[in-house]
C-alpha cells in the first residue's frame, strides 16, 4: 500500500495531478480542497494516498491532509458511494463542513453534490454518523483559497468545466455554473472553487 508521497509537482490539471518521486512520475486523483493547497508546478510537494485496486486498474487518490483521506475511507464503506462520489464530496465541501452537514442531517445541501440523489444523502446521513467520531474532531478545517500557480496556455473555463464533468457534473450544469462566476483573470481552480462554493451555499 502506498500511504504518502513527496516529490516534485509535475503537473496539475483537475482532478488529476502527477508527481515526480526520485525520477518516478505518479499520476494521482485529488479532490479540489487538495487542489487549492498545492504549490506551483516544479515545487516540492506531500500527498497522503490512497491505493484503489479494481479488476481492471490501480488508482492512486492524493489528499492534501490526513483527516481528508480518513473521511475518503470512510465515504468508500458506505453502500453506493464509490470512488468518484467520494472526490465530489470533498471537493464540494470540507472535512468540517461535511461533519456539520451530517451532525444537523442537512439531506438539502448534500443533494446539491453532482450524483447524490435524496436516498443516498440520507444514506449518508445514517450511516456516516457513527463513523465520524472516528475522525479527528480537532483537524484543521481546510482552507478554501487556491495556491498560486503559473499562467497556463489553456483556456481556464475550460479547464474548469473539464474538472466539474470529471467530478460527476453533467457538461451543460457544468458549463452554466463556471459561466456564472467566470471573469477576466480567474484560474481555473478559482473558477471550480467559485463554482462549487456557489452550489453547495445556495
Amino acid at each position: 500500500m502506498i500511504g504518502r508521497l513527496a516529490g516534485t509537482l509535475l503537473r496539475k490539471q483537475p482532478p488529476w495531478l502527477m508527481i515526480d518521486v526520485a525520477g518516478v512520475g505518479y499520476e494521482l486523483e485529488a479532490p479540489m480542497s487538495t487542489f487549492y493547497q498545492l504549490p506551483a508546478s516544479g515545487e516540492a510537494v506531500v500527498l497522503h494516498t490512497h491505493l484503489l485496486v479494481r479488476d481492471d486498474a490501480h488508482i492512486l487518490y492524493g489528499f492534501h491532509d490526513e483527516a481528508e483521506r480518513a473521511l475518503f475511507r470512510l465515504l468508500l464503506k458506505v453502500n453506493g458511494v464509490g470512488a468518484k462520489m467520494a472526490l465530489a464530496i470533498l471537493s464540494g465541501m470540507n472535512v468540517d463542513e461535511f461533519r456539520l452537514c451530517i451532525g444537523q442531517a442537512d439531506s438539502q445541501t448534500l443533494t446539491r453534490l453532482p450524483g447524490i440523489g435524496k436516498k443516498t444523502a440520507e444514506r449518508l446521513i445514517v450511516e456516516m454518523r457513527d463513523r465520524l467520531e472516528k475522525l479527528d474532531s480537532g483537524a484543521a478545517p481546510v482552507a478554501r483559497t487556491p495556491a498560486d500557480a503559473p499562467a497556463r496556455a489553456e483556456d481556464p473555463v475550460v479547464d474548469a468545466v473539464s474538472a466539474l464533468v470529471a467530478l460527476g457534473y453533467k457538461a451543460p450544469e457544468a458549463s452554466r455554473m463556471v459561466r456564472k462566476v467566470a471573469a477576466d483573470g480567474l484560474d481555473s481552480e478559482t473558477l471550480i472553487r467559485e463554482a462549487l462554493r456557489a452550489v453547495t451555499r445556495k
